[in-house]
This record gives C-alpha cells, sequence and structure tokens, in this order.
C-alpha cells in the first residue's frame, strides 16, 4: 500500500473516531448489562416508569427521555411584494435565525418475574441521537448492573 493510500485511510479513521458518541456506546452496551437487574433495583435507579403493563407474568416498564435544544444559525432573508410593478429583494430582518432539533428515547424494559429480561429503545430520533438520548434514562442504572465492571482509569 502507498503512503498516499495510508495516509487517506488513517484520515477516515480519524474522522470517524471523531465522531463517535460515547453515551450512545453505553447505551448499546446497557441492552446486555442491565439484563438480569432486580426490578426494585431498576426502580431504585431509573425511577418510577412513564408506562407500564403487564401480561401473564410479564411486566413493561417505558421510560422517556426528551430533550429540545436551539442552536443560532445564520439567515439571510430575501423578501419581495406581489403589489403593484416593482419587486423588492434585500437582507431579510432579523440577520440571524436558530436551528432547532428534538432528541428523544423510549426504553422499554421486559421483566419476568422479576428480573429484567430485556432492553429495547425507540423514538422518532435515530441512529446515535436516539441512543445518546436512551444514556439519560439508563445512565444511573449501569453502576448497578450485574454484569458491568467499572472502568479503570489509567
Amino acid at each position: 500500500m502507498s503512503m498516499r493510500h495510508l495516509l487517506r485511510w488513517g484520515f477516515v479513521v480519524g474522522t470517524l473516531a471523531a465522531c463517535a458518541n460515547p453515551a450512545a456506546d453505553q447505551a448499546l452496551m446497557a441492552q446486555t448489562a442491565l439484563v438480569g437487574m432486580p426490578k426494585a433495583t431498576l426502580l431504585s435507579c431509573a425511577g418510577v416508569p412513564d408506562r407500564q403493563a403487564a401480561v401473564d407474568n410479564r411486566e413493561f416498564f417505558t421510560y422517556r427521555s426528551v430533550r429540545i435544544a436551539s442552536y443560532p444559525s445564520p439567515g439571510v432573508g430575501l423578501y419581495g411584494s406581489g403589489w403593484g410593478p416593482h419587486y423588492g429583494y434585500g437582507w431579510g430582518w432579523p440577520a440571524y435565525g436558530s436551528e432547532v432539533y428534538s432528541f428523544d428515547c423510549d426504553a422499554t424494559f421486559s421483566l419476568r418475574n422479576g428480573v429484567v429480561e430485556r432492553v429495547t429503545y425507540g423514538g422518532s430520533s435515530g441512529g446515535a441521537t436516539r441512543l445518546g438520548q436512551c444514556y439519560a434514562i439508563i445512565q444511573n442504572c449501569l453502576a448497578q448492573a450485574p454484569s458491568v465492571s467499572a472502568p479503570s482509569n489509567p
């Protein structure tokens, strides 16, 4: 492989690593780490669920997390008038605007006989955006998860 190809691959790998979302990674890990957690522990670390249902010996606890963020963005507007023979165009006021984003996650814990059996995520956000928001729900429970060891700091 030539040096040019190595540099190109290094750039691609570096770019992808810069886009990593640690909260999304933790939310993915929690889907297996929280399996086996007792119901009492789940309620103590995640709180009272937003919705719950029971069928036979299964329970379903759903937690919802929503965040709305607004970011400033420069904006230029054009205006025009359909009245009369003249149209005008120029800078619109205000000369700035904002972009509003909504991030959400529904985390559903399936319990059988009082123990977490499965964790699923849903919501209208997608990909790492949703997973990052799901972390807000499960972050307190990760420290008490039966199969998680604390990360070591060098």
